[in-house]
């Protein structure tokens, strides 16, 4: 069965202590559970094996056209110039960056899935396994189970590739998506 490894939001703007949005807590959460470590050790697993890593990012254009100014959660980014594509902000943390034939998306929404190639490139390649990795647990990860859920893909949540602002939202998450995925830590694959 063919497996693909999809890290969402590991982009400066999150999780480098210089981004806007990492005094949330993601910053801090990182770097305390040594994540970006265990990720970079599940990608180099699975391109070692073959298997599709793919990098998904939150972003917008310079004149935020894409932006939902409605948004109570990213609402504000046009506001602070947050997430801008082409900046530094949207680019994946060097530790786990793309390389190679690795796979990049942007998406405008929470949802690796929602208006983005995701599905297609996943069926056009045979996978019927995704692993998920991302920042914010809560958030983006939750949003990407749900619809992969939903569209018929067997799941599994790297629970130390993934972050949350904080421990108890990390944690009430996993519990959460136990329902509907696997979750597993990186030693256990």
């Amino acid at each position: 069965m063919k497996t693909a490894l999809i890290c969402i939001d590991y982009i400066n703007e999150m999780v480098n202590e210089a981004g806007k949005l990492s005094g949330k807590g993601y910053y801090n959460f990182v770097s305390t559970h040594d994540t970006l470590s265990h990720l970079a050790e599940a990608q180099r697993r699975f391109r070692s094996e073959d298997n599709l890593v793919i990098h998904v990012r939150l972003g917008f254009s310079a004149n935020y056209v894409e932006h939902p100014s409605q948004s109570v959660l990213i609402g504000k980014a046009k506001e602070f110039k947050a997430l801008q594509l082409g900046t530094w902000a949207t680019e994946f943390d060097a530790q786990v960056a793309p390389i190679g034939d690795d796979i990049v998306l942007t998406k405008h929404r929470i949802s690796a899935f929602y208006n983005t190639p995701l599905d297609t490139i996943l069926r056009a390649q045979n996978v019927e396994h995704i692993y998920l990795a991302g920042v914010a647990t809560d958030l983006a990860v939750q949003s990407a189970a749900r619809d992969a859920h939903d569209r018929d893909y067997i799941i599994t949540i790297l629970a130390d590739c993934c972050a949350a602002a904080n421990e108890e939202d990390h944690e009430s998450s996993l519990k959460c998506l136990q329902k509907i995925a696997s979750v597993k830590h990186l030693a256990e694959l």
